[in-house]
C-alpha cells in the first residue's frame, strides 16, 4: 500500500466498473435507460478524474522510484502478484486517461443514439483498462490490461462506427493481437529467467545480449503496432475513419501512447544493449513514417484520415526521442505524447462537430465556416496551430526537445525529423483553409449553427490545457524529470558496463 495505506490506484482502476453495475441495474423505458446511462457514465468518470488529481498534488517529483505502491499476492508460487504504482513516466498518462474519458462521454451525448447503455459501459470498461495498464507494476497484470483494451475498443468501432466498421474493427484487433502474442512469449521467457513478473525486479535483472536481441524484437512486434510505426500503421486510418468521434479521441489520445509507453517501461530500461543496437533501425522507420505519412496526409480528402496520418508522423517524433537515449529526447518524447493526446483528440472533436451537423467528412464539402461558426473557427485554429508546433502551444515544446535530443545523435536525423514540422504545417493549414476560409456557397452550410453550450464545455478544458502546456511546460516536465534521469543513467551504465566487459574479453 502507499504511505497512507489507501489503495488509491486500485480505486481509480476499478471505480468505473461500479458505474457499469449501476447502469446495468436500471430498467425501464428506453429514454430513461439511455439518460441514466449517460449521466451515470459522466458522473463516474468525473469522480475518477477528481480522484486522479490526488496523484497530481501528492506526487513527489524528486522521487525517481514508484509511488502509491500497492501489492497483493495473486499467484505467489509463480512470482505473480497484483502490484500497482506510478512513477514520473506513468503518472501523467493516468491523468490523461481519466481526463479524456468524461470529455469523450460528453462529446457522445447526442451523437450516439442507439445502444446508448452498451456504449457507455464500453467506455467505462475502457477507462478501467487504460488506467490499470499505466499503473501496473507486474508484467502479467500489465499484459492483462494491455490486451483488455482491445475488447471495448473493438466493440466501439465495430458497433457504433461507420459503414466499414466491421472491417476496420477486425483489422485493428488482428494487427494488435498478433504482436501481443510475441510479447507474451517474451514475458514467459523473462519469468523463467527472473523467477518473477515484478516489473521492479525485472528492471534490475541482467539479460544476456543474445536474449536481449530476441526479447527486443518480440516487444517491437507488439509496441510498434500500437504506436503505430511504419509499415504496421495501416490499421490506424481505417480505425479512425470508421470509429465514432469519442472512439477516435480516445484512440488518438491514449491508445497510441501504449506502444511508446511500452518502449519506455520495458524495451529501453530492461534491454539496454539491444535497444542501443536497434536504435538506427528505429530512427530509419521513424523518419520514413514522418515524411511518408505527411506526404500521404497532403493528398487526403477525408478530414479524419488526414488527422490519422498526422498522428503517425507525430508518433514518429516520439520514437526518435525515446531512442535518442538522452534527457532532452526522452523528456521531449514524453511531452509530445501528452500534447498529442490533447491536441489530436481535440482535432477529432473538431471534425465530429461538423460531422454531426452535415454528416460528411469530405474536405471539399465544406468551406467558409468562419462566417457562420466563428467560435468553432477559433477553436479549430488553436488546435491546428498546436498541431504544427506553434510556440506558446502544447505542440511546440515536445517537438523542440525531441529535435535537440536527435541533434545530439546526428545532425541528419534532426534535419529529417524537422522536415515533418514543415510538412505538418502544409497539410494542417491546407485543411484549415479549405474548411474555414473558402467561399461559403452551399445552402446547408449557410444554416449551420455554431458551437452549442455542451460543445463549448467539451472544448474549454482542452483549450486551457493546450495553452497551459505551451506557456508553462515545466509544470509537466517536472513530473518525469527524476524518473527520466534515473532511466537514462541506468541505460548508460549498462551500455558502459557491456563495452567494458567486451574490452576485457578482447
Amino acid at each position: 500500500m502507499n504511505a497512507a495505506g489507501f489503495p488509491l490506484l486500485s480505486l481509480l482502476t476499478w471505480l468505473p466498473l461500479v458505474g457499469v453495475l449501476v447502469i446495468l441495474s436500471v430498467r425501464g423505458e428506453k429514454e430513461v435507460v439511455d439518460s441514466n446511462a449517460r449521466w451515470t457514465a459522466l458522473w463516474t468518470s468525473l469522480i475518477v478524474f477528481a480522484l486522479s488529481l490526488v496523484l497530481w498534488f501528492r506526487f513527489d517529483k524528486a522521487e525517481p522510484g514508484f509511488q502509491f505502491v500497492e501489492s497483493l499476492d495473486w499467484l505467489p508460487e509463480f512470482g505473480v502478484g497484483y502490484r500497482m504504482g506510478v512513477d514520473g513516466i506513468s503518472v501523467l498518462f493516468v491523468l490523461l486517461s481519466t481526463a479524456l474519458t468524461p470529455i469523450c462521454i460528453l462529446a457522445s451525448w447526442e451523437a450516439i443514439g442507439t445502444r446508448v447503455r452498451e456504449y457507455m459501459i464500453a467506455f467505462l470498461i475502457l477507462e478501467t483498462m487504460m488506467v490499470g495498464m499505466f499503473a501496473a507494476l507486474d508484467f502479467v497484470v500489465f499484459y492483462v490490461f494491455f490486451e483488455g483494451v482491445l475488447i471495448p475498443m473493438f466493440l466501439i468501432i465495430g458497433v457504433w462506427g461507420g459503414p466499414r466498421r466491421v472491417y476496420a474493427a477486425f483489422k485493428f484487433f488482428l494487427y494488435t493481437l498478433f504482436g501481443s502474442v510475441l510479447m507474451l512469449l517474451a514475458l514467459i521467457f523473462m519469468w523463467r529467467v527472473a523467477g518473477t513478473t515484478d516489473i521492479a525486479v525485472l528492471l534490475r535483472t541482467a539479460f544476456s545480449p543474445a536474449a536481449q536481441t530476441w526479447l527486443f524484437l518480440a516487444f517491437l512486434a507488439s509496441f510498434a503496432v500500437k504506436v503505430p510505426m511504419w509499415p504496421v500503421h495501416t490499421w490506424l486510418p481505417d480505425a479512425h475513419v470508421e470509429a465514432p468521434t469519442g472512439g477516435s479521441v480516445i484512440l488518438a489520445g491514449v491508445l497510441l501512447k501504449m506502444g511508446a509507453y511500452g518502449f519506455l517501461r520495458f524495451s529501453v530500461p530492461m534491454l539496454p544493449e539491444a535497444a542501443a543496437e536497434f536504435a538506427p533501425l528505429i530512427f530509419a522507420l521513424s523518419v520514413v513514417a514522418i515524411i511518408y505519412t505527411s506526404l500521404v496526409a497532403l493528398v487526403q480528402e477525408d478530414m479524419k484520415k488526414l488527422i490519422a496520418y498526422s498522428s503517425v508522423a507525430h508518433m514518429g517524433m516520439v520514437t526518435i526521442g525515446i531512442f535518442s537515449f538522452n534527457k532532452q529526447g526522452t523528456e521531449g518524447a514524453l511531452f509530445q505524447m501528452l500534447s498529442h493526446g490533447v491536441v489530436a483528440g481535440a482535432l477529432f472533436l473538431c471534425v465530429g462537430v461538423v460531422y454531426d451537423r452535415i454528416h460528411t467528412r469530405e474536405i471539399a464539402r465544406y468551406g467558409g465556416l468562419a462566417t457562420r461558426m466563428p467560435a468553432y473557427a477559433f477553436v479549430f485554429m488553436l488546435f491546428t496551430m498546436a498541431s504544427v508546433g506553434l510556440p506558446g502551444t502544447a505542440g511546440f515544446v515536445g517537438e523542440f526537445l525531441v529535435l535537440i535530443g536527435a541533434f545530439k545523435v546526428s545532425f541528419w536525423l534532426a534535419l529529417l525529423a524537422a522536415s515533418g514540422m514543415i510538412l505538418g504545417a502544409a497539410y494542417m493549414l491546407y485543411l484549415y483553409r479549405r474548411v474555414v476560409f473558402s467561399k461559403l456557397t452551399r445552402d446547408d452550410l449557410k444554416a449551420i449553427l455554431d458551437l452549442s453550450p455542451r460543445e463549448i464545455a467539451v472544448f474549454v478544458p482542452l483549450v486551457l490545457l493546450t495553452l497551459w502546456m505551451g506557456i508553462y511546460p515545466s509544470s509537466f516536465t517536472g513530473f518525469f524529470d527524476a524518473s527520466v534521469n534515473a532511466m537514462i543513467g541506468r541505460h548508460q551504465a549498462a551500455i558502459s558496463g557491456a563495452h567494458y566487459a567486451l574490452e576485457i574479453v578482447r
